[in-house]
């Protein structure tokens, strides 16, 4: 069984979408020993889409999928904030979640200089 995953950004101070913003998915096996799997970009709306993942080619294809398991979605915010000349309390977002199924995941991180939160959507 296997999932898909996509994300969002939502910049809370400015009240829009946070474009640009480099994105890494780990996958994180039993042992704890993490690996890239994919990266991804938000669009202007903010948006990695479930079809818009890079997936590292070094790694074997059939590790591509979201099989049932731990991954970290890691979003790095400092270049983002520094483009704003504001001074980020989070250098980068790490959320650590579980895919417990072959349903789509939609994992939103809401984004300010000096907090945020995330949830899973839909």
């Amino acid at each position: 069984m296997s999932g898909t995953l996509s994300s969002h950004i939502l910049d809370t101070h400015l009240g829009k979408p946070a474009a640009d913003i480099a994105v890494t998915l780990h996958r994180v096996p039993a042992d704890g020993e993490t690996y890239l799997l994919a990266t991804g970009v938000t669009n202007a709306d903010g948006r990695v889409a479930a079809d818009s993942w890079k997936f590292d080619t070094s790694i074997d294809i059939a590790k591509y999928h979201l099989d049932v398991g731990r991954y970290t979605l890691t979003f790095a915010t400092q270049a983002y904030f520094d483009a704003q000349n504001l001074t980020a309390f989070y250098p980068q977002v790490v959320i650590d979640f579980m895919i417990s199924d072959g349903g789509h995941y939609h994992v939103p991180l809401l984004l300010s200089a000096h907090g945020y939160s995330t949830y899973r959507g839909s």
